[in-house]
């Protein structure tokens, strides 16, 4: 990739993940990859606006970027880090190893982990304070401290003459960029669907757990002018930032419910028994005008999950007794689903079991804190007869009526 200028001798150097198999963070499928940005300003100090991870040659390639505005890492003066997790910081090692003079800005909590992650000493940075204006030249770099959006130094950098907020994290979305599509007005319709789509998986993967902290963090820069917006993750918003700002409280906002007036399924069956009701399900949200999300576990990666139920008002488990307790994939799930504090929904279960039950009292003991409103629950022995069927049908009927007034 190449250099981009965003206005005057503000520039993106990027690079993108596009290795199939890579997980992001170690956990999440990154099948249509994921942009790492970083921001240049040249000027009478050249400042360097968060970095890169080192792997895949990456610090070669942001370098070869620098090169295109006649700048080597030893001309660098300046170091932001508004983040230090290592997809952003993996690279500052190297980069301070080679460039003694440039000193860093970040957080008062960043500064232990300078020393923890890259061997740079303490003495090299200076703590901002919330709200500190850094003058260099024509540019004004103000620092807010944005704390678990989404660790806790976590900060973001605002140019104020020209309305940039560098916003790290915040605002991110998955997807790898076309090199000749980085701005949010040089995509088509299709191709924003697909990283709204993104964003809303990365929220859910990434950010989901602080969504408190980002209504808060949406608050403080409230009163921002902000013209555009560059984030380390995703395509630079310059024509309508305000799209990915709603779009993020809105995100946030599911935390408190009602989210959507869609239902999020997920089912498992050991020996089709769980299944054989499964149809009949999707078939009454249908007929209600509910949308419905199908996943099967353990084949559907939990990522996409993840994204689903955060954005729909309802869920509906399927799944049989095992041991006495919840199928383990399921029970996993929902165990995911508890870390990323997915609340506020209207819940139902059904399934099979065999010897006896048991799976609903390991599922309303896991649940017991989740914000869910379990509103019933149906299991049957072995093979569902016409008389289950039935059951199921009129609970989910009862089910959607709730569902509907909930989201009104």
């Amino acid at each position: 990739m190449k250099i981009h200028r965003i206005i005057d001798d503000i520039y993106r150097l990027s690079t993108n993940i596009e290795d199939n198999t890579y997980l992001f963070e170690g956990i999440w499928p990154i099948p249509h990859g994921i942009s790492i940005n970083g921001y240049l300003i040249k000027g009478e100090k050249n400042v360097i606006i968060d970095l890169t991870q080192n792997i895949f040659d990456f610090p070669r390639e942001i370098t070869h970027q620098m090169e295109g505005v006649a700048l080597g890492i030893e001309d660098i003066d300046i170091i932001v880090m508004n983040h230090m997790e290592p997809d952003h910081s993996g690279w500052l090692r190297e980069f301070c190893a080679k460039n003694s003079k440039a000193v860093i800005y970040c957080t008062k909590k960043a500064i232990p982990l300078l020393q923890a992650f890259s061997a740079v000493p303490p003495e090299r940075a200076i703590a901002i304070t919330d709200g500190m204006v850094l003058e260099i030249g024509d540019y004004e770099l103000q620092f807010f401290d944005t704390p678990n959006i989404h660790w806790p130094e976590t900060m973001m950098t605002y140019e104020r003459k020209r309305g940039i907020l560098f916003s790290c994290d915040a605002f991110g979305s998955y997807g790898s960029i076309d090199e000749h599509a980085i701005f949010d007005d040089q995509i088509s319709q299709e191709k924003h669907q697909f990283f709204e789509n993104e964003a809303l998986r990365y929220y859910a993967n990434i950010v989901a757990t602080f969504s408190a902290f980002v209504v808060k963090g949406l608050d403080k820069l409230q009163g921002l002018d902000i013209k555009v917006i560059c984030p380390s993750h995703g395509i630079i918003w310059r024509e309508n930032p305000a799209v990915i700002i709603e779009h993020y409280r809105r995100y946030a906002s599911y935390s408190k419910g009602p989210a959507e007036r869609e239902v999020t399924v997920v089912w498992s069956s050991m020996y089709g028994n769980t299944k054989q009701v499964l149809n009949m399900v999707i078939e009454v949200l249908r007929k209600r005008n509910i949308p419905v999300h199908i996943f099967q576990v353990p084949k559907d990666e939990i990522g996409y999950i993840l994204a689903s139920a955060w954005k729909s008002a309802g869920l509906i488990f399927g799944m049989p007794t095992y041991e006495y307790k919840m199928f383990p994939p399921m029970a996993h799930t929902i165990e995911e689903m508890m870390v990323k504090k997915v609340t506020n929904k209207k819940v139902f279960r059904f399934g099979s079991y065999g010897w006896v039950g048991g799976a609903q009292r390991d599922f309303e003991a896991k649940t017991e804190k989740s914000g869910w409103d379990i509103l019933g629950h149906y299991e049957w022995q072995g093979a569902p007869t016409e008389e289950d069927q039935q059951a199921v049908r009129e609970a989910l009927e009862s089910y959607c009526d709730t569902l509907i007034e909930f989201t009104k």
